[in-house]
């Protein structure tokens, strides 16, 4: 049997379509996905006001970051278990039972008082209401020929950051009225993207159908050396990345500016994203996936670490901006790649290993990266720009052919 993950050779594209075009070429079901998530993450309304909420009902604010790293806890195991169920039961299955499993326990954590019931059900929260994204990763790739997956995997990036625009606030205005309220609309939204999967995407895939065993996807996964390339660049620019969220805003702090700053200069990257994104895929998508996100990954470190001569307003928007481009470049092409890679059987899997990666990118980098900050700004800044640029390089290496997809050896 021929090898299985080997990256699939994209077809050339027509130099006259247009982005129209692209996005009216996509299917229904894609269009679908766009819409679910955009309503799930523009209905994450309890999360941004998890803190809030616990402090003002009595906590001490140690104990809300607790519940929050217990949130992070449960996005970790959503990556695998949504994997596996994704290839197990099928990707529109497993958005339906993680869509109206979230909305339960999002519902259960309203009612709880006792301190270690809520971090038990912040767990749940933060599993059951991540693992459909494997699935919805999977689909997209599974009904989007290889071609089109750029464009596709953009306007889903896109609906995500616009439900992350528009969610947040609307959540202040719930608030006003009660946090039940948060809670109310967060589990409603859930039902609603689980209701509109029950209907309107597709029932079933061949890849499900022949789903490869663990034994058989594990030891696929251990000799796909492209994958293994994928995952390190990207545990490496996720150190970075998650430093947007984290220590970035002790920057802005740091210089004398108030929070909102930092909360307008971190809208603008959602802005951008929204904006612009899918335009710049009408570019990247023309050349080779692996030298396109080694560009990415330094425009990226570029931007970032400017902001250490960074003392203005005008001049952090710039630095954004820059860093916003990079990003733009890199993650559609980065998913897409890996969408390409991964067997029809095991795409899930892929998905949710991916997800993994990034998931210990954002339990280690924040808490790494403020203690270094703290310590040294400028070794902060030379160390994030050096994890760009080694991002840079891991995904630029030339890999011969490994040896022979696993499965034909069994």
């Amino acid at each position: 049997m021929n090898a299985t993950t080997q990256t699939t050779p994209e077809p050339a594209i027509a130099p006259r379509e247009t982005l129209l075009s692209s996005l009216r070429a996509l299917p229904r079901a894609a269009w679908i996905l766009f819409f679910g998530t955009f309503l799930n993450k523009f209905g994450g309304f309890v999360v941004p006001f998890l803190t809030l909420y616990l402090t003002t009902t009595g906590y001490s604010v140690s104990q809300a970051g607790f519940a929050v790293s217990a949130y992070g806890l449960g996005n970790l195991g959503a990556s695998l278990l949504g994997g596996h169920l994704a290839d197990k039961l099928g990707r529109r299955q497993t958005i339906l039972l993680s869509m109206f499993s979230g909305a339960a326990t999002m519902l259960l954590l309203s009612q709880a008082h006792a301190f270690a019931l809520i971090l038990v059900l912040v767990v749940l929260t933060g599993l059951t209401n991540e693992f459909y994204r494997p699935a919805s990763q999977a689909l997209l790739a599974d009904i989007v020929p290889p071609a089109q997956r750029i464009t596709a995997f953009s306007a889903l990036r896109v609906s995500f950051n616009a439900g992350f625009a528009f969610g947040p606030a609307t959540a202040g205005l719930l608030a006003a009225y009660g946090y039940l309220w948060l809670f109310a609309g967060d589990a409603a939204t859930s039902v609603l993207y689980g209701l509109v999967a029950m209907f309107a995407l597709p029932r079933g895939s061949a890849s499900v159908q022949k789903n490869a065993s663990w034994s058989e996807a594990l030891k696929v996964l251990r000799h796909d050396r492209q994958l293994h390339q994928l995952l390190l660049a990207n545990f490496a620019i996720g150190l970075m990345f998650f430093q947007v969220g984290s220590t970035f805003g002790l920057h802005i702090t740091h210089l004398g500016f108030a929070p909102a700053v930092y909360g307008v200069i971190v809208s603008l990257n959602g802005a951008l994203i929204v904006f612009c994104e899918l335009p710049l895929t009408r570019l990247t998508r023309r050349f080779p996936a692996r030298r396109v996100m080694a560009v990415g990954y330094l425009v990226c470190a570029c931007g970032y670490a400017l902001n250490a001569f960074a003392h203005t307003i005008p001049a952090l928007a710039l630095c954004m901006l820059i860093f916003t481009l990079g990003e733009m470049i890199t993650l559609p092409t980065a998913v897409t790649h890996l969408a390409n890679l991964a067997p029809s059987d095991m795409r899930g899997r892929y998905m949710g290993v991916n997800g993994l990666t990034w998931a210990m990118a954002l339990i280690i980098g924040p808490a790494a990266g403020m203690k270094l900050f703290s310590s040294s700004p400028n070794a902060y800044w030379i160390t994030c720009a050096a994890i760009g640029v080694f991002a840079a390089a891991i995904i630029s290496r030339s890999l011969s052919p490994g040896p022979a997809d696993a499965r034909a050896k069994m």
